[in-house]
């Protein structure tokens, strides 16, 4: 596998009304073209997560009339590594949930604890991937990364060797 089939970025339009569409149907075709099915629901709906909270948080840091904001999709196939990165134009950190949510048997006693008021997508982000992180774009805005690691999985792994 060539390195630039290891890489793919779709840069959509976040209020276009097909934007989500867009996005889950790269995911779909890329992971079904790299070999790597079995992750094609998990990634997508990462995918969704993270544009939908593009969609519903972000403004762009520079706001013109005249521009409409850009998400971008990017997939990174890595030896043994899926990486899925979601840019947008805000420059606004995202609110990463800490630790984990309480259990059911709490619900009686505590029920807001069951439904936070915050942070429910980016919370089914870090329990369907391996890790969840975000960093600044030098360029303004913010990307917002998953990683999925695929040897854990037990999904196929290229060879790396035989890619070069």
């Amino acid at each position: 596998m060539e390195a630039a089939d290891r890489f793919r970025r779709l840069t959509l339009v976040v209020d276009a009304s097909d934007t989500g569409r867009a996005a889950r149907g790269m995911v779909a075709v890329t992971l079904t073209a790299w070999e790597l099915g079995p992750l094609v629901d998990d990634v997508r709906s990462c995918v969704a997560e993270l544009v939908g909270n593009v969609r519903a948080h972000t403004f762009p840091d520079e706001r013109s009339p005249l521009r409409r904001p850009l998400v971008a999709v990017t997939l990174r196939l890595w030896p043994g590594l899926l990486v899925v990165e979601v840019a947008d134009e805000d420059a606004t950190p995202p609110m990463l949930p800490e630790g984990d949510l309480f259990p059911p048997e709490f619900a009686e006693d505590l029920p807001e604890a069951l439904l936070p008021s915050n942070g429910r997508g980016l919370h089914i982000v870090r329990c369907l991937s391996d890790f969840v992180w975000w960093a600044p774009r030098d360029e303004g805005g913010k990307s917002v990364f998953c990683r999925f690691d695929l040897e854990a999985r037990s999904v196929g792994v290229f060879d790396a060797a035989a890619a070069l």
